[in-house]
């Protein structure tokens, strides 16, 4: 398959610039693939197609808040700051993304706070955009953390075009996040509320949380038209010894076993064995899943509806088959289901 096939069009108005007003009442779309039928639910209408004894493994990575505002020395100049990620605790290094990146070179320095109490110098060049900032504090790395976590807002998505408002540091976290480490939400997760949760254990659905830590890589753009040439950015992953074996029994069993996003279902194909297993792993990720592909662990997932050409969107034709893929695009753009980030929800079977 090639990059092409991706593209559908996407009116403007179905981008969801706030998520609904209660969690799991968002719309769900149920797509079975073995009837080859569509289904239009709410979120919490999930509770249907479950078990005793199934699983939903979740992804309990949490989003710290990565968008800093700083200044340029001597001109002011007002400079954006994306942490990426921390290259070294103790000497504060951290690898950034900078908007306007043209104004900024090796050597300046960046203020950040009403009264400078944070500045940061660059110190590389790693890409076009890319920058390593060494974060210049008197405090210990625990007050240094504080600072960010004081200075930094919620990162959500650059194409939400509205100013950030205090309800998006708790609504863009799912309510399970507990591994602070990523940049972006995984947004399946973000349609479940406490009472769904508790109504789902009651029925005797069981969870496994894994942890990805979600970086900018997941949303960049694909820009060959050959698949197989594009590179995914690496994340960072951890599968514990507990959640496999909850995963795993559930296999064993012959229980459903739901992956919880695209994020998940990354995880979960990065560490399996040849039995179909999942395995416990420590380390990095840079799976890139596009059709054909034969997955192993998960056999449902809920997703959100992804933008045109996205990795994304290419897992989906994987799982869901492209042409149902593409049948439930078009009903989701006819019924006005909303996308991204804060969008409705898609439960494939």
């Amino acid at each position: 398959m090639k990059l092409s096939h991706f593209n559908f069009n996407l009116p403007a108005e179905l981008l969801a610039e706030f998520p609904a007003e209660n969690r799991d009442e968002a719309r769900l779309m149920v797509v079975n693939r073995k009837t080859q039928t569509i289904e239009h639910k709410l979120f919490k209408d999930i509770l249907d197609y479950f078990e005793e004894g199934d699983v939903m493994v979740l992804n309990n990575t949490k989003v710290f808040p990565a968008r800093l505002y700083g200044n340029k020395e001597k001109t002011g100049a007002r400079i954006e700051v994306f942490l990426l990620r921390e290259l070294n605790a103790e000497q504060r290094l951290w690898d950034v993304l900078v908007d306007p990146a043209r104004k900024i070179r090796i050597g300046n320095k960046l203020y950040f706070g009403d009264d400078d109490s944070l500045v940061a110098e660059v110190i590389d060049n790693t890409t076009s955009r890319g920058r390593t900032l060494r974060f210049l504090y008197d405090g210990s790395y625990e007050e240094f953390r504080a600072k960010l976590l004081e200075l930094g807002e919620t990162p959500i998505p650059k194409y939400i075009n509205r100013a950030v408002t205090p309800e998006d540091a708790e609504r863009y976290q799912t309510i399970y996040a507990k591994e602070e480490g990523a940049v972006a939400a995984p947004t399946a997760g973000l349609h479940f509320s406490k009472h769904l949760m508790k109504r789902l254990e009651i029925k005797g659905v069981n969870f496994a949380e894994i942890t990805l830590h979600v970086g900018l890589g997941t949303f960049n753009p694909v820009e060959v038209e050959d698949l197989s040439k594009h590179k995914m950015d690496s994340e960072e992953l951890r599968i514990t010894e507990e959640a496999c074996e909850v995963v795993n029994r559930a296999k064993s069993n012959k229980k459903k076993v739901c992956a919880i996003g695209t994020t998940t279902m990354r995880a979960m194909e990065s560490s399996v064995s040849s039995a179909k297993t999942l395995n416990p792993y420590e380390g990095w990720t840079n799976k890139f899943i596009f059709p054909p592909y034969d997955f192993s662990v998960a056999d449902c997932m809920v997703t959100n509806f992804h933008t045109p050409k996205s990795t994304l969107l290419m897992m989906i034709s994987a799982f869901c088959g492209h042409d149902l893929m593409k049948k439930a695009y078009e009903e989701a753009v006819k019924e006005k289901y909303k996308f991204y980030s804060y969008g409705d929800a898609m439960l494939i079977l």
